[in-house]
């Protein structure tokens, strides 16, 4: 079996070693090969799952969430007889269903979502009907190893030591803030994660590699700030950590891509 841990949603989960898995943002996909992404792939391996990480910084509750989405998805591919049920896995809470596709269809489909403290995961199984037998046992036991845990992979860090997500590389802070005074005290990041994944790594890896977080602001639609901030220190350090929206056109969304900024000033500095 293979192990798949998700840095930024806090989660790992055992597949079979002879599948692929296929990040997409905050979700990824796995299956036998990538042909079984393909709705019209009926060979005997098809079938893929997907997992889909969302930031809740507010703990609100999930139920108005899945009943959206699942009335959207239900309507989109002309479902009946939806019914949600509870659910539970690894400590979270949560609802799932069975979506009951048109005859034409001839393919399962079942979804679900999980809540744990601030992560929302989404998770679809679908596969044609005819490869049932074979692809809902590897189906239920990829997602009954589903676990929130610290990962033993190691992180790149800053200079200063503050961790460094997967994928991100330094930058010329100007970039992101022009009018910047003294270069040589900022660092700035850029890749390709969300700003709801940014901010949930830092929230657990952050106090994992010795920082305290003094202040986080979280990034909301509701708030004038129109990025997420962290106010962190660390031995000597003191830092206001920030995660900015990549265009200042993708503030609606705590999918859109983001950056890292901060500036690296002494314990005493005031902000």
């Amino acid at each position: 079996m293979a192990e798949y841990y998700d840095l930024f949603w806090g989660y790992k989960i055992t597949y079979p070693d002879f599948w692929i898995q296929q990040p997409a943002g905050d979700s990824v996909y796995f299956a036998a090969r990538s042909e079984c992404f393909d709705p019209l792939y009926e060979e005997p391996d098809a079938g893929f799952i997907a997992v889909k990480g969302e930031w809740n910084w507010a703990k609100k509750d999930i139920r108005p969430l899945w009943y959206e989405n699942i009335g959207k998805t239900a309507g989109f591919l002309g479902a009946k007889d939806v019914g949600s049920a509870p659910w539970k896995m690894a400590g979270a809470t949560g609802l799932e269903a069975e979506i009951v596709l048109p005859k034409k269809e001839n393919r399962r489909l079942w979804t679900g979502i999980l809540a744990y403290d601030f992560v929302v995961l989404h998770f679809m199984v679908s596969h044609p009907k005819i490869v049932r037998s074979y692809f809902e046992p590897l189906a239920t036991n990829l997602i009954s190893s589903l676990t929130f845990t610290a990962t033993n992979v190691a992180l790149d860090t800053s200079p200063e030591g503050i961790p460094v997500p997967p994928g991100y590389l330094s930058i010329d802070p100007k970039t992101i803030i022009e009018d910047i005074d003294d270069a040589s005290k900022w660092r700035a990041y850029d890749g390709n994660a969300s700003i709801g994944a940014l901010q949930s790594f830092f929230v657990r890896t952050l106090p994992s590699n010795g920082w305290e977080i003094l202040e986080y602001v979280p990034f909301t639609t509701l708030s004038d700030l129109g990025f997420a901030r962290y106010k962190i220190k660390k031995g000597t350090y003191e830092v206001m950590l920030g995660i900015m929206p990549a265009s200042v056109y993708d503030v609606e969304s705590s999918q859109n891509r983001a950056k890292i900024v901060y500036k690296v000033n002494g314990y005493s500095a005031s902000y």
